[in-house]
């Protein structure tokens, strides 16, 4: 054999060994190139999850949590975010009563412990986010309510959210803080149905949270008052014992707790927790 086919042999040779490596690496990612996706970020990969993920959460996170469903679906081919939003007592309450769920947002510890006190979730709750209070008027405030006082007012119409949730104990604690007695027209079962009273113009002012102004657009107008700093509401979040989907439970949970979730948080107008 000449020198010059010895070499173009050892050169297919070479070119063989590292074909054989490109395959090797291929098999271990996915079919678009990308490493398999980490729910933890630990570096080591982790289960495909599919199925549905069922999640009790506070009707002040419906508009941020219905887009960080979207987020995890996007992220999870398979998988589907369902979504209960309500009164988080009635949550509680529905959890302990052995509804099915994977994971539960509550707006208050003190809710969230209705369902750790029946030792109901498999981990210790986490912060998230807080939230603040905000007076709802109609838009351009016709009632000139510029604080928590103006609400006096025997002209107005209050709406106030039920004392048993979150929204309702964090506006008699502000109410008992500032000295001011309030006759409210209604309690509502959740703080969507509070703003809900303010946009039909069935009231002249509500006591909500920011986030709830905010995601309400030009619907309503909000007034900010000091009082309501001795009230935010800390938001714990949890994998509950019986959760039918545990995986897909803790990679939600993840996802809320991510860089990537705490932004939508934020610009939802929740507080960092």
């Amino acid at each position: 054999m000449t020198r010059s086919a010895r070499r173009t042999r050892r050169t297919l040779q070479l070119a063989g060994v590292g074909v054989a490596a490109l395959l090797a690496l291929s098999a271990c990612s996915n079919s678009d190139g990308s490493t398999p996706a980490k729910a933890d970020g630990s570096g080591s990969a982790s289960p495909k999850l599919s199925g549905t993920v069922t999640v009790f959460a506070a009707a002040s996170l419906k508009e941020s949590f219905t887009a960080l469903g979207r987020q995890f679906e996007q992220q999870h081919p398979g998988t589907e975010v369902a979504f209960n939003f309500g009164g988080s007592d009635t949550l509680a309450a529905s959890i302990t009563g052995g509804a099915p769920a994977d994971v539960f947002a509550a707006a208050s510890p003190k809710t969230m412990k209705i369902v750790t006190d029946r030792k109901g979730t498999t981990s210790a709750p986490s912060s998230f986010a807080r939230n603040q209070l905000e007076i709802a008027t109609e838009p351009g405030n016709p009632g000139k309510v510029a604080s928590l006082k103006d609400l006096t007012d025997p002209k107005l119409k209050v709406v106030l959210c039920d004392k048993t949730v979150p929204c309702g104990a964090a506006a008699q604690k502000v109410l008992t803080a500032g000295g001011v007695k309030l006759t409210p027209v209604s309690y509502e079962q959740d703080v969507k149905a509070a703003l809900n009273k303010v946009e039909l113009k069935e009231a002249d002012a509500s006591l909500v949270y920011k986030t709830d102004v905010k995601s309400a657009g030009g619907k309503v107008e909000g007034v900010e008052f000091p009082e309501s700093e001795g009230a935010i509401n800390d938001y714990p979040i949890a994998p509950l014992k019986n959760a039918p989907n545990a995986g897909a439970a803790a990679a939600f949970i993840a996802l809320v707790k991510s860089p990537e979730g705490q932004k939508v948080l934020t610009q939802a107008g929740f507080l960092k927790p």
